[in-house]
This record gives structure tokens, sequence and C-alpha cells, in this order.
């Protein structure tokens, strides 16, 4: 009896408690439900957050990287293949030149340069509301791209506007004074770079395709800013300054390939950052800009070897390099815009017509180029910013839509003759400003402080005449 009282009250007890936690589940479960929504939706905010900072975390990486291998292109890369080029009493002052240039372009940069590039200001010149990089902080500036700071914006441009002028240096190689080089660089960055940037990729400008400019130029990452303006002037500048004393007499060798070879090999590494860096995000485009510019400078190898091959009979080490540069300079504004395939035919047409200018239209013409800065980068740059033209996609990049928001195409290849047009308005603009503007430079510098060191100074070397040292001492201590 006992143990069936005991029965009775365990099957009560647990029944209290199955009605106890039954009638209590809906409100519970109610409440985890509650609870549980509450929690996914933070869930969702924070994963969104942390997404957006990863993304401006690896854009913002990729850009400082790609900042640095531009600077990489100056020095060494470009201090070595112009420093290699010359004769061995000039090697310390040419280098000297790439060197100083990325000090001084800097402070500039900082003064007034970015302002006048990038400011918002008219269709051909920035205004200054970015004078000493008022406004230029850590926040992105949507207009360029919305996910990396301003102030990366800034200082990955500045490595463009440090390279550009210090490719003109290769024309008057051996002979221009280090004060007017100095003096002559300050003013073209204000008066031929600054403006010409502004046109192509400030807000406003003239030129710009992303932002709506009147004559929309497709330049991804400098033929026109940069290689035109440069190789131009170079041409100019050799053409002001007349020929080296003893040449074409003597011969003018370079006294060391080796430099060059390795100047030549870290450009085309550096290019990486100057191309692909441009589509100013670690995404697709870059990959296709990186792509494209390895293709480009690998067909016009060939297509420079090749010719030479053809013309002396043997491919030369110096050939080949200068091929390889004329490549990256010729698919620099194509290197958003076009297939790979497109790429190669890019680079193998530079290769061929760079070196047909190096090596019989300079002659026959007489000029001296030092190092063949215009038929290079300007020639290189000309060719480049035309054939973007034929044959940009909008497969590649859809930079360009109709009133209705459709995308249409962007080079004749693409069903777009008339980009041809803006292409060659866009080039004859740079020619124009870069002639006039150097032209004009040059003179006031001529009429101030003068442009060459004299004959003696000349034959001895500029690296004893103007920095009182030598780049080589073979001499051997007892």
């Amino acid at each position: 009896m006992f143990a069936d009282k005991r029965g009775v009250k365990v099957l009560l007890t647990l029944l209290f408690l199955w009605i106890a936690a039954y009638s209590a589940f809906p409100q519970t479960s109610s409440s985890l439900t509650s609870a549980g929504s509450e929690s996914q939706t933070e869930r969702i905010t924070r994963l969104e957050q942390a997404v957006t900072e990863a993304k401006n975390s690896a854009d913002n990486s990729w850009m400082l990287v790609s900042s640095a291998l531009v600077l990489l292109m100056t020095g060494p890369g470009l201090a070595l293949f112009y420093g290699g080029l010359v004769r061995k009493k000039n090697v310390l002052a040419t280098m000297m030149q790439s060197f100083a240039l990325m000090a001084i372009v800097t402070i500039l940069w900082a003064l007034v340069g970015y302002s006048l590039s990038f400011g918002t200001g008219n269709s051909f010149i920035g205004a200054f509301d970015h004078i000493f990089l008022r406004g230029v902080g850590l926040l992105p500036d949507a207009d360029y791209s919305a996910t990396i700071p301003q102030q990366t914006f800034m200082v990955y441009q500045l490595m463009f506007a440090i390279i550009t002028p210090a490719l003109i240096t290769g024309a008057f190689a051996e002979r221009m004074k280090f004060s007017a080089m100095v003096l002559f660089m300050i003013l073209w960055s204000i008066v031929v770079y600054d403006p010409m940037a502004h046109m192509v990729w400030g807000k406003g400008g003239l030129l710009n395709a992303a932002l709506g400019g009147r004559f929309p130029t497709l330049d991804f990452a400098g033929g026109t800013v940069v290689h035109v303006t440069s190789g131009v002037s170079a041409l100019v500048c050799a053409l002001y300054l007349g020929k080296r004393v003893g040449y074409p007499r003597e011969p003018m060798p370079p006294h060391s390939v080796v430099l060059s070879f390795i100047g030549a090999c870290l450009l085309w590494v550096g290019w990486f950052g100057f191309n692909a860096g441009s589509a100013l995000a670690a995404g697709p485009l870059a990959t296709s800009a990186f792509v494209a510019t390895h293709f480009g400078a690998a067909a016009a190898v060939v297509g420079w070897a090749g010719a030479e091959w053809i013309r002396n009979g043997k491919p030369s080490t110096l050939g080949a390099v200068s091929g390889a540069v004329a490549g990256l300079v010729a698919i620099t504004p194509a290197a958003g815009f076009v297939s790979p395939m497109s790429a190669l035919a890019i680079g193998l047409i530079a290769g061929v017509v760079c070196y047909l200018m190096v090596a019989q239209v300079k002659a026959r013409l007489g000029y001296d180029d030092s190092l063949d800065a215009f038929g290079v980068h300007g020639t290189g740059g000309t060719i480049g910013a035309l054939l973007t033209g034929v044959f940009a996609s909008r497969a590649i990049n859809p930079i360009f839509k109709d009133a209705q928001g459709n995308i249409t195409g962007l080079g004749v290849v693409d069903g777009n003759a008339g980009q041809l047009l803006n292409q060659f308005v866009g080039v004859v603009i740079g020619w124009v400003l870069a002639a006039v503007g150097t032209l004009v430079i040059l003179k006031v510098v001529d009429l101030t402080i003068g442009l060459r060191v004299p004959e003696g100074h000349e034959i001895q070397g500029l690296d004893l005449s103007q920095h009182g040292e030598e780049g080589y001492n073979f001499e051997v201590s007892a």
C-alpha cells in the first residue's frame, strides 16, 4: 500500500512538471525566437561592417604597395636604366637627377601640385582647395575612389608626378647643369604636368573619361599624362640644348649595359604598380591591367628584338630591354581597357615602331636625344594612346553609358569609332602643351641661370664638374 502511494506521488509529480513545462513552452519559444532574431540582425550588421572594412583594408594595402612599386620605378629603376646608358664620367650625375626629383617633386606636390592636379577647378587646371594638402585626410574622396583614404590616393598620384619629369632627363643627359635641371623641373611640373593630369584625371577635366569630360580620352595609367608629355618635352629639350660635344662623330656607347639591364627589370616589375594600381582597388580590373601590362611588355621585346635581328643580323640585350620599356609605355593608357590578345598586338606594334624611330628616324633627323626618351616614351605613348581607341572593350571596363544607363562601346573594335577622335584630341593637347610649355620654360631658365654646362665641364664629365665626385674608383691602394 505504501509503495502504491509512493508511485502515485511520483506520477503526480512528473505530471505536474510536464504540465508546467508544456505551459511555459510557447512563452519560452517566443522569447528565444525574439532573442535569436535580435542577435541575428546584430550579427548581419557586424558582418556587413567587417566585409566593408576588409575590402577597404585590402584596397588600401594594394594601393600602398602600388605606390611603393611606382616609386621603385624612379629609384632604383630609372636611375639604373639611365645611369648605365651614359658614359662612366656621368653616371652619378644622371642617377642624381632621378634621385633629386624624388625629393623635390614630393615637396612641390604637397605644397601645390596635388591641388592643381586633383582639386576642383575648371576644365584645364585645379584650384587651390587642397593647397598644403588642406582637407586631404584619411577619409575617401568618392569621386576618385570610395574605398581608400584620400591621402593614399594623393601619395599614389605623387609617384606618377615624380617619375614623369625624371623621364625627360634622358634627353639632355651629359650636358645640362644640375641647378638648371632643378629649376626647369619645378616649373615644368607646375606648367605642364599638373594641367595635363587635371585634364585627364581630375574632377571636371576637359579629357576626363570617367567624370564627364568634353573629350573623354581613355588613359588608364598615363599614356598622355606621363609619356606623351615627357617624351615630347624630351624632344624639345634635345633640340634646344643641341648635341653633346663630339656627337655623332665620337662613339658614345653605354658604359654599363648590366646596370641598364637591372634597371629595366626593375621598371618592368614596378610597372605593375603603375598600371594595375591605377584600378585603385584590389579587384578584377587590377588583374586585367596586370595581365595586359605583362603581355604588352613581352610582345614589345619580341617586336624590337626581332626588328633589330632582321636589320643587324643579331638581337642585342640593350635592344631587348629597350623594347620592354617601349611595350610598357604603349600599354599604359590601354591597360585597364583591353584584353590580353589586344595587349599583345599593342606591344608588338610599339616594339617595332619605337625601334624604327630610334634606329632610323633619329639618325636621319640628326637630333641628339641622348637616351632615346622621345623615341621610346613620346613615340610609345602616342602609339599606345591611339591604339587604346582601337582596342578598348566594354567587356573589360564598362566605363561608357548612354543617357538611359546602358553600357556602350569603348573603342573601334567595340563599335565606337568616334573614340579614336577623342584619343587623337587628347594626344594633340598633350603634344601642344608639352612642346609650348617646355620651350617657354627652357627659354626662361636659359635667360636667368643658363642651361648648359661649359664645354670643359662637359668633357670632364658632370660627376666631377657638378657634384665633385666619381662613380668608380679603380685605384688600388698600396
